[in-house]
Parts: C-alpha cells; structure tokens; sequence
C-alpha cells in the first residue's frame, strides 16, 4: 500500500501533536475563563469525557480541510481564512452534538465558544511564529526593526496605493532585492503620514527634492500605474532636479495581466509621458466572436500584428496563425507566443499575402473564422520611392487576402488602416484608402468585413521615436521635419485592444476611427526625449530642421471631405457614414478591379508617374507629389 507524501514526513506527525496540544489546551482554557479559574471535579471529568471526541473530530476537521498540506513556512492570508473557517465549523458540529444528546444540560454554552476561538488563536499563532522566524532567517527586513544591509539601495515609493504597497511586500519578502525602502510620496492629504507596512507616507510630489537630499535617496520608483500623462510629466520633472536614478510602473495598458512586479519597473519613456488612458473593453462581445475560433492575422510580425497576438490570445482562441513575410519577425513572434503563460495553439506560416495559391492552402488547411490584415509597407517616404511595392502589398495583398477570406466564407475581416488614407498627400496612404474601398466593395452576408484607422503608434517600427533615440544616442542632431508639424499618436496595446473592440462592433462595411486625441508637436516631442535622455534641447542636444520629407503633411487628418463621423457605444471609437457620397462610392466599386489591374501593369514596370496619375484617377482627393520617382 503506498502512503500518500505527507505521512511520509516526520513533520507532519510533529504538527499533529502540536495541534493536538493545542486542541486540549484550548478546552481547558476555556473552562477556566467561563468558571473564573475554579473548575470543580466534575467539571473537570465532564473535560477529560468531551476531549475523547473533541480532540480527534477537530483532526478530522484540519486534515480534511487541507491544512496540514500547506508548508507553515509559507503561511499566509489565505491559510488564516482557511484555518478559521474550520475552526468555525468544527465548533459548530460540537454544538450541534452536545445539543442533540443532551440539549446542553450540565454544560456551558460560552465554553465551546470560547474553546473555537482559542483554537483559531493558537494554532494560528504557532503557524505565524513558524512563519515569523523563517521570514526573520531569510530576510531580516521583513520584521521591522530588524537589521538592514547596510549597503542597501535607499529609495522612496511614488504612490501609497495598491501597485506601491505591492511593490513594498514584494521587496520586504525578497532579500535578494538590494532595496530600503524609506517611505511613500503621495498627494493624498489623507495618506500623508500614515504607513504601509510599516513605512510612512513622508508627503507629496513637491516634497521630494527634500526627502531625497535629507534621506540620502539613491533611487525613485514611481507607482502609479493609472497616471495621466501630464502627471507622470511632472513627476518626470521633479525627480530630474534630484540626485537620484528613478523608474517607472507601467501603465494600466501595459499590465495586461493586472499583476504588478518590481521586474516591471523600467526607465521612464515618451509613452509614459504621452499617459493615454486606460481602455475599457466589452470583453464578452470580443470573447464572442474570438472564444475558440481559429484566428489568422497577417504581418503578424510587425508592430501592430504581434500586440494583436498579444492580446487575441487572452481570449482562448482555438488556434492561431501567423502569416509574415519577415522570417525573422515570424520567428520572434512564434518564439513570444510559445513561451508566455497564455500560450495557444499555434502555426507559423512565413509568406506573402499576395501570394494567391499560398493563400488558399492557409485557409483550406487551417479554416480561419477570422481574419486581422495587419501586413502592409508603412513607411511614407519608402513608399513614395517605391510606389509598386505599395500596389503589390498594400492594394494587392488587401485584395486576394479579402477575396480568399470571402471564397472560405471567413465570418469577420479586419482591415487595419490608417489615418494617411484620409485626403492622401502620399502614395503610402493612396494605397490603403483604395485598400479601404475593396474592403467595402466585398460586403455580403456571409463575411463582416470592417476596417480600422488610426493614427501613428509610439515606439512602432521605422516610427519616429526610436530615430530620435538613436539620433540622441549618438550625441545629435535630432532632426525634425517642421517645427509646426503634427501627428496623432497612441501606444501599441491601445490601438491593439480598440481594433479587437471595434471589430466586436462592426456590422459590416463600416470604417471605424479611434479616437486620437490631441495631436502631437514632432518638435516638443524631441524635446521631451531629449530630456528623458538627462540632456537638455538646444544646450547638449541641437535640434535641427530638415523640411518636410516627399508625400508629408503637415497636419494628418481622421476624416476627410464628405465623410460623416458617429459616435459608437465606445467613448474611443467612432465609425463613417458616408451619407451623399455613396453613389460616388458604388460608382467607384464598379471600376475597382478594372483599375487595380491597370496599376498592377504599371507596377509591373515600376512606371511610378503612372502608378501616381493612376491612383489620383481612383482616388479623387489625393494630391500626389510632383517630383518624379525613380530608381
């Protein structure tokens, strides 16, 4: 016969005997305080005649309950709940015993309760005790008063609230994090000289040149996962008049999982300083359509492709396909997916979405229910070089990735668009406007095909942020195309999650918007990245302005002439109506294909004057550039 584990352990038996003690003591104890110390010999027989049972019903009780499973060492909140819960009941049962034998004739009601809750108190207090002194063993400054390393790094919490007390409890438990935690700074007058384990909350914000130079600081942990921009922003400015190193949490959109860890404090960056707010989603619709469907997304390697990846995969789908064309990027996203806790299915396909015949065989052998288009070339100046790369991926690509999705009877197709196609200056969005009418020219009802445009994404690739980090890495310039110029710009996980929520809401043909925001000065961003970098703009970094680059505007736009905006039941998303220009549209429908094969034989021939006077053909409202593209 094979003992389970635990009976294996001489601990387990100590315990037993430990808690027996206790149960014993316990009743004892409880006759003396109800009979004030004066127990007579019956009183005393009555004991010794109810510990018989007593004693091994509340084993009974402890053993099935799982307590003698856990490791005292680790005895935490969730083991004194438990622990009460079976004192409680255990108490109860006895109750319940002596009052159907005897209906408490001859015995004292307060004494079993008094019995109950002196054995929660000693049997919880030895396990504390256990737990105090492997704490105290293995990490002396999780008692406080107890002895520091003295050459311990000193630093102060910004933020009293619940991602700075987890990240107090987390250094506290962990010895190997070289950390002295020497109070909090919060703006909360209510908060302000309280503690949190034992450590004070010293002041607020304005206070921590002070605190830091009379505490000898060394670093700075901002906690404030829920900030604003603008007072991540100031705090930023603050901590940069110290003598100290300082980190940040990351915000809400970033803590995916909800779960806060001091691995997660990082530099402070421009998307912290942007501080968009948190996105609230409606996670049952978007669990609707994604909850064991197959999903494939396409250019699933690039900056929006793999945050999508990111954040399908939180939604259980049944399997996941992922198409690039870079071998690398597929690599590294496959690599990701494998290896985090929300792992799922998966099949990596490395190709192009242009590719008709590779198409085909993706959906015959996979069956997608639905599909993110995320491959496209982006870049506005490379484009406006290379204008038949553009009709090849961005307008070719879109189009047999939807007509396959169609002939597969695919149930929705996301097409992820931008704010370039509105009133277009550049090829770059040309291509994805013609994109966003072969999106609508393909509705039926078997297939919800929508489309999704936002602006630029901080810190995505060939954006602008990580070229003025190199450029301030390198000592500067850092250039700047005009110093009036503009964009709208979120983060990564932001623009992923609201084209999860917006193709949740489509019903078909619909081109939705998330909001932007306000837009962005170019040249008071370099500012702040050069201030993040601990320079100072036009002092140790110059900026310098070059002129706007081929096929840029000065301003970017959501909406262009003749579109109708309506709010959505979503306060960052809202969707086009198209009103009086929808016979214009169908017109442009009809001729679709006809069009597209012409630009694909100029393309052909990389006749880029032609692919320009073709597109302008298409797309009325688009202003190509006048200089000639060549080779």
């Amino acid at each position: 016969m094979n003992l389970h584990p635990q009976f294996k352990n001489p601990k387990f038996y100590f315990i037993i005997f430990t808690d027996a003690a206790f149960f014993i003591i316990s009743m004892v104890a409880a006759y003396l305080f109800r009979f004030e110390f004066s127990v007579s010999l019956e009183r005393i027989q009555q004991i010794k005649s109810l510990l018989l049972w007593i004693v091994p019903l509340k084993f009974i009780f402890f053993l099935s309950s799982g307590l003698y499973r856990g490791m005292w060492r680790y005895t935490g909140i969730r083991d004194f709940w438990l622990l009460a819960r079976t004192s409680f009941l255990s108490t109860l049962v006895i109750i319940f015993i002596i009052l159907y034998l005897n209906r408490f004739e001859g015995y004292s009601r307060a004494v079993f309760i008094i019995d109950g809750l002196l054995t929660f108190l000693l049997t919880g207090g030895a396990r504390m005790m256990i737990r105090s002194y492997y704490a105290v063993y293995e990490n002396p400054r999780a008692i406080p008063g107890f002895s520091r390393k003295i050459d311990s790094k000193r630093v102060i919490i910004v933020g009293a609230g619940d991602a700075g007390e987890k990240m107090l409890r987390e250094i506290l438990e962990n010895y190997q994090l070289d950390y002295q935690v020497v109070g909090f700074i919060d703006d909360d007058p209510a908060k302000q000289g309280r503690s949190i384990h034992g450590v004070r909350v010293l002041g607020d914000v304005k206070k921590i040149p002070k605190i830091v130079g009379k505490k000898d600081i060394r670093e700075i942990l901002i906690a404030i996962p829920s900030a604003s921009g603008n007072q991540i922003r100031s705090i930023v400015e603050i901590c940069r008049k110290c003598d100290a190193s300082y980190k940040v949490l990351p915000g809400i959109g970033e803590l995916i999982d909800g779960k806060v860890s001091i691995k997660m404090l990082r530099d402070v960056n421009y998307e912290d300083l942007l501080g968009r707010s948190p996105v609230s989603l409606d996670v049952g619709s978007i669990s609707k359509y994604l909850d064991g469907k197959t999903i494939l997304i396409t250019g699933c390697g690039g900056s929006i492709g793999s945050e999508l990846c990111r954040q399908v995969i939180r939604f259980n789908p049944r399997c996941l396909i992922l198409l690039d064309a870079s071998e690398l990027n597929l690599f590294n996203i496959q690599m990701e997916i494998k290896n985090t806790k929300l792992s799922c299915r998966h099949e990596a396909v490395l190709g192009h979405v242009q590719d008709k015949v590779l198409m085909h065989d993706i959906f015959k052998k996979y069956r997608p229910q639905v599909v993110f288009h995320a491959a496209a070339y982006k870049h506005v100046p490379m484009q406006e070089r290379n204008p038949w790369e553009a009709v090849f991926n961005n307008i070719i690509g879109s189009r047999v990735a939807m007509e396959v999705s169609l002939e597969h009877s695919v149930e929705c197709f996301v097409l992820v668009s931008t704010d370039k196609a509105v009133r277009p200056s550049n090829v770059m969005g040309a291509s994805k406007r013609v994109a966003e009418l072969i999106m609508q020219s393909k509705q039926n009802h078997v297939t919800r095909f929508i489309a999704v445009r936002f602006g630029n994404v901080v810190g995505s690739s060939g954006s602008v942020i990580p070229v003025f980090r190199k450029q301030i890495e390198q000592g500067g310039p850092v250039t700047v195309t005009h110093p009036d110029v503009s964009r709208y710009f979120m983060t990564i996980p932001e623009s992923s999650q609201l084209i999860l929520q917006a193709a949740a809401m489509g019903k078909g043909g619909e081109i939705f918007i998330l909001k932007m925001g306000t837009p962005v000065g170019i040249a008071d961003m370099a500012r702040d990245l050069i201030r993040l970098s601990g320079k100072e703009p036009d002092r140790d970094i110059d900026i310098v302005y070059t002129g706007l680059r081929e096929g840029e505007k000065l301003h970017e736009e959501l909406i262009t002439e003749g579109e109708d905006i309506l709010p959505t039941g979503h306060e960052k998303i809202m969707v086009l109506r198209f009103g009086n220009r929808a016979g214009e549209m169908t017109a442009i429908a009809r001729k679709l294909d006809e069009n597209i094969e012409e630009l694909l034989t100029f393309s052909s021939n990389h006749d880029a004057k032609a692919i320009k006077k073709k597109l302008k053909e298409m797309i009325p409202e688009y202003i190509p550039q006048e200089s000639e593209t060549v080779l």
